[in-house]
This record gives structure tokens, sequence and C-alpha cells, in this order.
């Protein structure tokens, strides 16, 4: 699950991001950054879902 979410964030970066944090100020910047270009988006994006990713697992332990 979270390789697509990381391959959707660089094709599609804000749906990437929606599907991670849902409505929130993260989606808000990714969708701005992605009006100003594909890449900051994508690089936004894969920043966002690994940071959400990285997160979840401290709290596995």
């Amino acid at each position: 699950m979270r390789l697509l979410r990381i391959l959707l964030g660089i094709v599609l970066p804000p749906l990437g991001v929606f599907l991670t944090e849902g409505v929130s100020s993260a989606l808000i910047i990714n969708v701005l950054l992605t009006i100003f270009g594909w890449l900051p988006g994508s690089i936004h994006a894969v920043w966002v879902i690994t940071k959400h990713a990285e997160r979840a697992d401290e709290g596995a332990y």
C-alpha cells in the first residue's frame, strides 16, 4: 500500500497526499506546489508520504 501511495505521489501528487493525510494543510500546500509545477508537488508528496510512514512505524513499537 505504501508503494502505491508513493507512485501516486509521483504521478498525481495531490491524490497521494490526500490518500495519506486526508484533507489537511499538507494537501493544500501540495496543491499549491503542484500548481507551480509538477516536480515541486511530487517532491513534497513523496516527502509527506514517507514522513507519515515513519511516524506510523514509530508508533507501532
